[in-house]
């Protein structure tokens, strides 16, 4: 590499030398903040004279914090981290690359990550079993019926590929993993016989992988197309982004919870707009923030929308990494590199930042957020007041009835005369008459319930019927995960029960929490609320939350209850939690288990009892939250070094059942034909050695016209699909029975799945369909322009020769990095997505799989522009890309059935010249496939 700057030195720790490149060297650099200083070390130490510069290093000596991004850098990261869901699809496309590299003449072999790749399994693991002890085994021993075909080939990948390791299933969350163990903070490698040291940096294949930001690491998430990439030593385009400076004060009063903080800072920060921008917590109270605290604000950085959100490195991260494990060489490393490189947090020598925001801890009071948005919270004295005024969106054909009415309805059907039956005020569909109070102004539908175990009781909207701590964002944290055990012993001591109807899960992101609660002697409190150990995974907050049971979801479906869930995770989307439950809510573990004692979401913690004791005395939350004292002295005696040691101490070796799984072996995959877990994609079928000239797009039909914040959730589901719908269908028809189909995120290795579960998320609500959710759309190749679902249009409208856009609104494809929503897409045949915005990681995916990003024109909408969703659409100025010009905008013309123009030009984002190769040659894929082969061309030449 190139130092044309003289960066070049040597940092002696403990009479060990590394090489490593100075800051120092180039006048400027000192002044950034952390986040850019990382970058700027990345420039130095890669330059090539060709991709990185000198130039590019000036630039950021020189950085404007008030400019708006314009210069474009290249992002070389250390390392790259997966979860199986994103991952799973990675393996797949680097096996066909070896393919398509065989097929064009190349050494398959050479198709190998060239940076360190680690994989954790996590998403796949579901809560079949609940509320006994066995249940972890029990769930996992169905994880591996269910997916044994994809960790076989987990198992090649990890013996085929170099640079790639497997962390097995039931070990945890990838991102809590990723922040106790594989993190370093300062990355080493040896280069040319010489120990480079640089600091620890790493792109993910799930939005949350900034929870890794609390330890000091850049690091964030990308799509898995641009992680392939990134593993394959292509380096990330970005523009220099700006950086806002948040500004931390004063200290968490008693009462909050680190949940509470992060649910604060992600309104205050979504509300003031960080999208695509780097975070960084700045100030005297950083040193007063736990680590554990810095990770789960690192963590929700995706839902208030920024690229990252770090805390720079003090004694804080030194202390940390030595309580989970790390060597003392690793611990002196990192506080010497930092130290030399002044990157070590001192808050008298304050950078400049973009942008500032501050947030007094002590003004922090207990929060929820939902009932579909994590930024929409709610302070916990008004949910129940809240809760009621959304309920009516969720509860079909019925209104609130005050008293007043009800009795003028009563009046008028029954004269005084008549004695009232009570039969005669239920319901059409059998179930309980409405009760509506003077003060009860919300819809009710009381429905009998007889439990599996014979307990009668009743469920009604808003009854609570998910209470699950879960999630890499909480359970990485002792200080909630601790108080929710020590609420837990406290309800048990007043003779508390969570209610009946509700299903109770605790999901942690490691064995470390095991660890620690066992060593508190806490879970048998736990257990006593049916809050037993279900596995290790995501579980719940990936959608995995598993099937109710049968005689609630019954109740649910056949009387369209409007059910909760409440859940310790980041994500409550529409769909995404379960398929029976409308309503999803975020809180702490220890709020979780408050609300299964509760049992409803129409509940004041305040002015309602849980429960009495056994004297018939009321008891409130406030009688048995922990004190945060006593919380402290539990972690201080329970969460400590040796129990981190032990827990990953052979993390990646796995389990008898992972150690016994057959491995394939060769170069090349061996695709069996009848999987309907991992297919050959068809990605590089037919792929010229030179890509052909893209085109403008004409006679495009419009797929969907969709609203506002169009998650990924909504474009590509992960969680559970039913039968009647087209990937059912399918795998019904390949033979598999409804106990098997698993999930969507299961099944991303086969594209013939995602592709119709593309567009299928049960609460998706195509435009084009007043009134109907679901993934259905008009099909104008069919007479009439019947109702369709997205597949089968999709299907209509390929086989007719037909190009398709899709409509959308603000925040289009915000939510996980998903690979898949930019996938399926693509292979249904769309060619461009028109929005008000996008998501910054999902716009990079839809170029990465050549769909372009389109945005109206600013205050335009599809509504404003007067677009149904029936026009005929043209786009063109797109053949400029061809001439090495990227137009910053293209003409849209959308011509109605009558004849009648609407012409605009939308926005082509476009963003980087890097972006525009990945286009012109298809996709991400598909450049650096042909850009390997001519790299292997030159060096045969050579």
């Amino acid at each position: 590499m190139a130092d044309s700057l003289k960066s070049r030195g040597t940092l002696n720790v403990e009479g060990k030398e590394y090489e490593i490149y100075r800051l120092s060297a180039v006048p400027g650099l000192e002044s950034l903040p952390y986040s850019l200083k990382v970058l700027a070390e990345n420039l130095l130490r890669n330059e090539d004279g060709e991709n990185i510069t000198a130039d590019h290093v000036r630039a950021l000596a020189q950085w404007d914090p008030s400019a708006e991004p314009n210069v474009e850098i290249q992002f070389t990261p250390a390392r790259v981290v997966m979860q199986d869901f994103t991952g799973v699809p990675c393996v797949v496309d680097l096996a066909v690359m070896r393919e398509a590299f065989k097929e064009m003449g190349g050494d398959p072999s050479s198709i190998n990550p060239q940076v360190p790749a680690e994989l954790v399994i996590d998403h796949s693991v579901q809560i079949d079993v609940f509320g006994r002890r066995d249940a972890p085994e029990k769930n996992v021993e169905r994880e591996y019926e269910r997916n044994g075909e994809r960790y076989q080939f987990l198992r090649w990948g990890q013996t085929a590929f170099d640079s790639f390791k497997v962390v097995p299933p039931g070990t945890g969350i990838v991102h809590q993993v990723n922040l106790e163990y594989l993190a370093r903070t300062v990355f080493t490698r040896d280069v040319n016989g010489v120990t480079q040291a640089y600091p620890d940096t790493c792109v993910g294949t799930d939005s949350h992988t900034t929870m890794v930001n609390g330890l000091g690491v850049l690091g964030w998430g990308v799509g898995g197309i641009e992680a392939e990439a990134a593993m394959l030593g292509q380096p990330i385009s970005m523009l220099i982004p700006r950086v806002v400076g948040f500004r931390l004060t004063g200290s968490i009063p008693a009462g909050a919870t680190a949940t509470d903080v992060v649910l604060t800072i992600t309104q205050m920060l979504r509300e003031h707009g960080v999208v695509g921008k780097f975070v960084e917590f700045i100030g005297e109270g950083v040193a007063q923030v736990p680590l554990a605290n810095r990770a789960t604000i690192g963590n929700m950085s995706p839902e208030f929308g920024s690229t990252a959100a770090i805390f720079p490195i003090d004694q804080v991260t030194l202390d940390y990494l030595r309580l989970t494990g790390r060597s003392d060489e690793q611990i002196a490393l990192v506080e010497a590199y930092a130290k030399d490189q002044g990157l070590w947090h001192d808050p008298s020598q304050e950078a400049q930042y973009s942008e500032y925001l501050e947030l007094d801890l002590s003004t922090v009071v207990p929060s929820i957020a939902g009932p579909k948005r994590p930024q929409d919270r709610i302070e916990l004295t008004e949910a129940k007041d809240t809760f009621r005024f959304v309920l009516d969106d969720y509860v079909d054909g019925e209104r609130p009835i005050d008293k007043t009415e009800l009795d003028e309805a009563l009046a008028s059907t029954f004269p005084a005369s008549d004695p009232i039956d009570p039969d005669d005020l239920s319901d059409s569909d059998g179930s309980a008459p409405a009760d509506f109070g003077e003060s009860d102004n919300r819809p009710h539908k009381y429905v009998p319930v007889t439990l599996d175990d014979g307990t009668e009781t009743e469920l009604d909207h808003g009854k609570v019927v998910i209470a699950s701590i879960t999630s890499c964002t909480n359970t990485s944290n002792p200080s909630v995960m601790l108080a929710a055990a020590l609420l837990a012993r406290n309800a048990n001591a007043y003779g508390l029960k969570a209610k009946p109807w509700v299903k109770t899960s605790i999901a942690p992101g490691s064995q470390v929490v095991t660890g620690y609660i066992d060593k508190a002697g806490l879970w048998p409190d736990m257990e006593a609320l049916g809050f037993y150990l279900v596995g290790y995974g995501c579980a719940t907050c990936i959608g995995n939350s598993g099937p109710l049971p049968a005689e609630v979801s019954k109740a649910v479906n056949e009387h369209d209850l409007s059910v909760v869930s409440v859940l310790s995770g980041n994500r409550n989307f529409e769909g995404r939690i379960n398929p029976d439950v409308k309503m999803n809510y975020l809180a702490s573990p220890p709020l979780v288990v408050a609300y299964a004692l509760a049992g409803t979401m129409d509940f004041d913690f305040e002015s309602e009892p849980l429960g009495q004791d056994p004297f018939g005395k009321d008891v409130y939350l406030r009688d048995i939250w922990p004190d945060p004292d006593e919380v402290q002295q539990v972690i201080d005696d329970t969460v400590t070094r040796d129990v981190f040691v032990e827990d990953y101490q052979d993390v990646f070796r796995g389990d008898e059942r992972w150690r016994a799984l057959e491995i394939p072996t060769g170069d090349t995959f061996a695709w069996e034909e009848d999987s309907t877990y991992v297919r050959r994609p068809p990605y590089f079928d037919g792929m010229p050695a030179v890509p052909a000239p893209v085109e403008d797009v004409s006679g495009a039909r419009v797929l969907l016209k969709l609203g506002d914040s169009v998650t990924t959730d909504h474009i590509s589901p992960a969680g559970a699909f039913r039968a009647d719908s087209p990937a059912g269908q399918y795998l019904e028809a390949h033979g598999v029975e409804r106990r098997d189909f698993n999930s969507y995120g299961s099944r991303r290795g086969n594209h013939e799945v995602m592709i119709r579960g593309t567009f299928a998320n049960i609460r998706i609500r195509n435009e084009m369909l007043p009134g109907v959710e679901g993934g259905f759309t008009k099909d104008y190749t069919r007479p009439g322009a019947p109702q369709a679902s997205v597949y089968d249009a999709a299907t209509h409208y390929q086989e007719a020769g037909i190009p398709l856009v899709v409509l959308g609104g603000k925040e289009y494809g915000s939510g996980s990095s998903r690979d898949w929503a930019a996938k399926g897409v693509s292979l249904l045949g769309v060619k461009a997505v028109i929005a008000e915005s996008f998501e910054r990681i999902h716009r990079s995916n839809l170029i990465g799989m050549g769909v372009l990003p389109l945005e109206f024109p600013a205050g335009e909408t599809r509504d404003s522009l007067g677009l149904d969703g029936s026009e005929v659409f043209s786009i063109t100025g797109v053949t400029e890309l061809n001439e090495g010009h990227t137009p910053k905008t293209v003409h849209v013309r959308a011509t109605k059935d009558d004849g009648a123009v609407v012409e605009f030009d939308a926005r082509l984002r476009i963003d980087t010249p890097a972006e525009a190769d990945y286009y012109r040659n298809g996709g991400i894929l598909q450049y650096v496939l042909r850009q390997l082969k001519a790299k292997e061309e030159v060096a045969n030449k050579g």
